[in-house]
């Protein structure tokens, strides 16, 4: 199956080589020649696969790697870190930076292409086995279902979306700017509006099961999902 990955590399020919074995399994390569370049095309354009070197002008890929893991909307990428270095500390330090596996170079491109296809099925079986539950209200994050109280309701995209966003993120009042950024994407130019249409569409999805209290608006701040617990 094609699947979206970036490569973040500052060489040319092993970017070119690597787009070449990746593009020859269907894949589509994004590439970046620095960390600012990745930055910028990942608030527009998010991939399915990061694959980051690790010495690079600038920012290393270990720092953005790091600071990546912390990132609300993009902590969940699969990413692969390259590298010269050899030793068995400096693959700890990349694991450790939030890397999901490691290559060294130079790189051999049936491994890699073999490592590649299985970080890919592995966040693809996660994903297929991923429920998020709370308050009697579940989705289904591979069938793309909402059951409450165990009954399958009907959702549109975007109300799934959003609804999938506050229950991960329970406790905490989010402006109409940032859930913009955290469930449309960010650089996605939309009106704050837009927020409160879809908020009121998922309030009418959970009227009838008496859920609709649990999303709160807070006045001249935002919206927040609470389980009554503070977390």
């Amino acid at each position: 199956m094609s699947s979206k990955i970036m490569l973040v590399e500052d060489e040319q020919p092993i970017r070119e080589m690597l787009r070449y074995s990746l593009e020859k399994q269907n894949h589509l390569v994004i590439e970046a020649e620095n960390v600012s370049q990745a930055r910028e095309i990942l608030m527009t354009n998010r991939p399915d696969l990061l694959i980051v070197d690790w010495m690079m002008p600038g920012e290393s890929g270990v720092e953005f790697v790091k600071r990546l893991k912390k990132d609300e909307i993009l902590s969940e990428i699969p990413t692969m870190m390259l590298t010269a270095r050899v030793e068995e500390m400096d693959k700890v330090n990349g694991l450790d930076s939030g890397a999901d596996d490691y290559m060294t170079k130079p790189v051999a491109i049936r491994e890699f292409q073999a490592r590649v296809n299985a970080l890919l099925r592995r966040s693809s079986r996660n994903l297929d086995n991923q429920i998020i539950e709370a308050l009697g209200i579940k989705i289904n994050l591979a069938t793309h279902q909402l059951s409450i109280d165990d009954q399958l309701t009907s959702i549109g995209t975007a109300e799934f979306n959003l609804l999938k966003f506050f229950l991960t993120h329970k406790n905490r009042v989010y402006s109409r700017s940032q859930l913009l950024d955290f469930v449309w994407g960010q650089g996605v130019y939309l009106e704050e509006r837009t927020v409160d249409v879809h908020m009121l569409r998922l309030r009418k999805i959970l009227k009838p099961f008496n859920k609709q209290d649990y999303f709160i608006t807070v006045r001249g701040m935002g919206y927040m999902f609470s389980d009554g617990k503070i977390e």
